[in-house]
């Protein structure tokens, strides 16, 4: 595949990051450039470190990162991204899962960069939430340029940009006092002076004493101040400061949540006022806890990413996060087992499509995120995370790596982590969502009616049977019995669903010949054995 089939397949793609590659291709169609040189397209991502970095923070780089790399095959030009903190932001109150909370309610108003860290590790609350978010996003590998709002207000490079928005002030008013309440329309101002006495960043009204300067006056704790805003004394206002920001750094492209869609509009005009354009970018869906309420950093709702990786792969993050960005999902420990298994079919899937198919496979683009695809076509697992729940969950909550690696011999060619280093991911993993949330709730139920006579037909049968059995021909051996009218089932997934229930302790479950073979069968005779007890008592 040739770099200008992938460009001609790209130009049509439905694959959603490539419609928003194609709303680039529109703003520069001979690429971007300054003084005739080129010029990378630049995406940004904005990150407000008030609380922890989650999932949503997560998500945006993510995907940023696809649309970016989407753009690249479809035109071959270079590109940048960068990761923005809004660590200039004051603290507004105090997160609900961090420590040391007296300490940080006694800086609460103040710049985020210039808190104590609650955690003690970093010179400043800002350092700590930045570096973690830096940590994961190397873990992942992802190419970007971290860029702090305190270090480019601090140096002064925010200078030239802030003389812009004193020369505008009036109308850049002109397009915020509309849109807000009579009473916040007093105290408004698009410059948040930061205090000389208090270090609070102040929310009041500012008289602009001389643009060029940098000169305001606002009143400070009943006294009237004179103050040059450059060099970290101020910030500007959340929209304002989202304009300046796209207009200094020359952004091209950024996404926000829905939640930001008024935002987008107001600092769209105000970039146009400093004499710039606004990004292009895609609105997204939010995500929601399994309350279905909205994910919160201060509140750490929803999953963290440490969390999702306890449970699921990085691949299986990536991959739920690609899906259909613009409806809104759930995100709680339930749905990872799913995306685990969906990521790799998906995977195995990719050389035996054309490229156009390959395009909306969502594998495709996750390989290629860290650049070049990085292999990986066609892979599978010898086992489904499905079928390795099941298996820990009949266990128990004590179960250990080296003893479901004894059982994965039953099933699995060279079984060994070495050899399957994924897999062997996945056990850690499923072992921790067993201990979690398996464990705890696992009830079998005793099995009742025709599924008395049902599981001792199975388990004659598979007395007679040959350890060395498929998968498959196990399998066929539960159907046979399942469609036997003489137990009363009134369909095979009645019959499987009495399976789970009686054998495995829930309503879902894996195919049961591959879980027997897995399994074992002397083993998966004593679960019938303990079940058809448990119909006597």
């Amino acid at each position: 595949m040739t770099d200008t089939d992938l460009q001609t397949a790209a130009q049509t793609s439905k694959a959603w990051p490539f419609e928003e590659a194609r709303k680039l291709l529109k703003r520069y169609p001979q690429g971007k450039a300054k003084d005739g040189q080129d010029m990378p397209v630049l995406f940004e991502t904005g990150y407000g470190p008030s609380g922890l970095p989650h999932i949503g923070t997560f998500q945006e780089v993510l995907r940023t990162t696809l649309v970016r790399r989407a753009y690249e095959v479809l035109t071959g030009k270079p590109t940048r991204l960068v990761a923005f903190s809004d660590d200039m932001d004051g603290l507004r109150k105090v997160p609900d899962n961090v420590p040391n909370k007296e300490m940080l309610a006694e800086h609460l108003g103040k710049p985020l960069s210039r808190i104590p860290d609650p955690f003690g590790t970093h010179e400043s609350f800002a350092h700590h939430n930045n570096a973690m978010l830096r940590a994961f996003l190397d873990q992942f590998g992802f190419d970007y340029e971290f860029v702090s709002a305190s270090d480019r207000y601090n140096s002064g490079e925010f200078d030239e940009a802030l003389r812009g928005v004193l020369r505008n002030y009036d109308k850049i008013m002109g397009i915020m006092l509309p849109t807000l309440r009579e009473e916040r329309r007093k105290t408004y101002s698009p410059i948040l002076p930061v205090s000389p006495t208090s270090g609070i960043v102040l929310q009041v009204p500012i008289e602009v004493v001389d643009a060029e300067a940098g000169l305001i006056r606002f009143e400070d704790e009943g006294e009237s101040v004179e103050l040059c805003i450059f060099k970290g004394n101020a910030k500007l206002q959340w929209k304002v400061d989202w304009a300046m920001r796209w207009v200094a750094l020359g952004v091209d492209y950024e996404m926000c949540g829905k939640d930001l869609t008024d935002s987008v509009t107001q600092s769209g005009k105000i970039a146009s006022v400093l004499g710039g354009r606004k990004p292009e970018g895609l609105i997204y869906e939010l995500f929601l806890d399994e309350n279905g309420e909205k994910i919160s950093k201060s509140k750490g709702n929803g999953l963290t990413i440490e969390q999702w990786l306890t449970y699921g792969s990085e691949e299986s993050l990536g991959f739920y996060l690609f899906r259909e960005p613009k409806s809104a999902k759930s995100l709680h420990p339930g749905i990872i087992g799913r995306a685990v298994d969906e990521y790799w079919q998906f995977r195995e899937k990719i050389p035996t499509q054309p490229i156009e198919q390959q395009m909306g496979n969502p594998v495709w683009h996750l390989l290629r995120t860290n650049g070049a695809s990085a292999g990986g076509e066609g892979d599978k697992l010898p086992v489904t995370y499905g079928l390795l729940l099941n298996l820990v969950g009949v266990l128990g909550a004590n179960a250990t790596r080296d003893q479901v690696w004894s059982y994965l011999a039953n099933y699995v060619e060279d079984a060994t982590p070495e050899a399957h280093p994924a897999l062997d991911t996945l056990v850690t993993c499923a072992l921790a969502y067993n201990r979690d949330f398996i464990a705890p709730t696992l009830n079998r139920r005793a099995p009742e009616n025709g599924e008395v006579a049902a599981l001792t037909a199975l388990d004659e049968e598979l007395a007679a049977t040959s350890d060395d059995a498929t998968a498959e021909e196990l399998q066929n051996i539960v159907y046979e019995i399942g469609k036997d009218p003489h137990y009363g089932f009134e369909s095979l997934r009645d019959w499987f669903k009495a399976l789970y229930e009686t054998l495995l302790g829930s309503s879902t479950g894996p195919r049961m010949g591959s879980f027997i073979a897995l399994y074992g069968i002397e083993n998966t005779r004593k679960l019938i054995a303990q079940a058809l007890e448990g119909a006597k008592a």
